[in-house]
């Protein structure tokens, strides 16, 4: 399976969680030799500024991350574009969620997946998404950017336990006739990390419902690294994560 990443996403960017040292290589290092690593580029200021306001794109720029940022947008792109006939992560920081058109917080500077979407959609190559974001917090800037779109359904997770989270996933997955699939994948809510509920086998689960759904109707799947934070567990997690995408 093809993973999307580019070594400027190991430079350490900034001083937030998401942009720590050794948070890459700790992924890469139990990915390397199971999968095909692609590198991106960076997505134009026309794809950028589809979903974001030229103030925002200069406060960007003016916070020194413009380049990191949008080679981010532009992995989320090809792992969009590759997601068309075959399942791929992006293995891409920052993160994008909570970054709205003309605003952004918790780590995010440009949103990632709206951008690789409305390319995908303008392009005429879906006709409508599903987004499961399974990152611990809400993703914000996701349904900010996109729930008015008319193309896409989003899901947010929230339960009480794991059981009940898995089930409205299932649920969700199953009733979706989108023919995109789509991940905003925070592994944060691990049960070794800040959220404390989810085991590594739940991110294996929710990757074969993905790519079960997509195969169903006909479409592609693909998902982004959004939040994950602490750097034991993180590699793991993504990996299982990817051997239920891949099948």
């Amino acid at each position: 399976m093809k993973v999307v990443f580019h070594e400027d996403f190991n430079t350490v960017y900034s001083l937030d969680p998401a942009a720590s040292p050794g948070r890459m290589e700790a992924v890469i290092t139990v990915l390397q030799g199971k999968v095909e690593f692609v590198k991106p580029d960076p997505a134009s200021e026309e794809d950028i500024l589809r979903l974001h306001t030229e103030q925002h794109l200069q406060y960007v720029r003016r916070e020194g991350v413009y380049h990191i940022a949008a080679l981010a947008a532009g992995g989320a792109i090809k792992a969009a574009e590759i997601g068309l006939t075959e399942p791929c992560f992006a293995l891409i920081r920052p993160p994008g969620h909570h970054a709205s058109a003309d605003s952004c917080w918790g780590f995010c500077y440009f949103n990632n997946m709206a951008i690789a979407l409305e390319k995908l959609k303008r392009q005429g190559k879906i006709k409508k998404a599903f987004i499961l974001d399974f990152d611990l917090h809400f993703g914000d800037g996701n349904v900010n950017l996109l729930s008015g779109k008319g193309y896409v359904t989003i899901l947010n997770p929230s339960a009480r336990n794991r059981r009940e989270y898995l089930n409205t996933v299932e649920r969700a997955l199953a009733s979706t006739d989108a023919d995109m699939i789509a991940a905003s994948a925070g592994f944060d809510n691990h049960e070794d990390d800040w959220g404390g509920l989810l085991k590594s086998e739940d991110y294996t689960h929710m990757g074969r419902l993905m790519r079960e759904a997509a195969r169903r109707n006909g479409g592609g799947c693909f998902a982004i690294l959004e939040g994950g934070y602490n750097h034991g567990v993180l590699g793991k997690n993504v990996l299982a994560f990817i051997e239920g995408l891949r099948g």
